[in-house]
């Protein structure tokens, strides 16, 4: 099942199919991708979007940071409980959004290193910035 995990009704399909799943994102809020992949997202390192903070930061800043991406982690837990709760009574189990994402074969992340700042990356993600870009003439 090819899928955009931003509204996650097509990982609930695949899992319930039993199929595998390819995803398709840019960034999840919350880093919703990168918690459900282990890979080191640490608030102290990694500015979050929409902070306008760069990859060198002060300690106000770092704090500013952690601040944000705790609410942050509280407001997706609000927005995707609805999800969580089709998803559980449609599976007939207790299931959370990451862990539908978790079950992702592959995951095509519209990241590129250039316009967004290096993080690590799990081998089941792969970059392919540009895609949906058109060619100009």
């Amino acid at each position: 099942v090819f899928t955009d995990p931003f509204l996650p009704c097509g990982q609930i399909l695949a899992e319930h199919l039993s199929l595998p799943s390819v995803v398709f994102l840019q960034q999840m809020p919350c880093g919703l991708e990168f918690e459900a992949t282990p890979c080191p997202n640490p608030p102290s390192y990694v500015p979050r979007v929409f902070t306008d903070l760069s990859d060198r930061m002060n300690f106000f800043q770092r704090v500013k940071n952690l601040i944000y991406e705790i609410s942050n982690y509280f407001l997706c837990d609000f927005v995707f409980q609805p999800y969580t709760k089709l998803a559980s009574e449609f599976l007939q189990r207790d299931v959370t959004v990451t862990d539908l994402l978790r079950q992702a074969s592959i995951g095509l992340v519209k990241l590129d290193f250039p316009l967004h700042y290096p993080r690590p990356l799990m081998p089941s993600m792969i970059m392919v910035s540009g895609v949906n870009c058109a060619h100009k003439k």
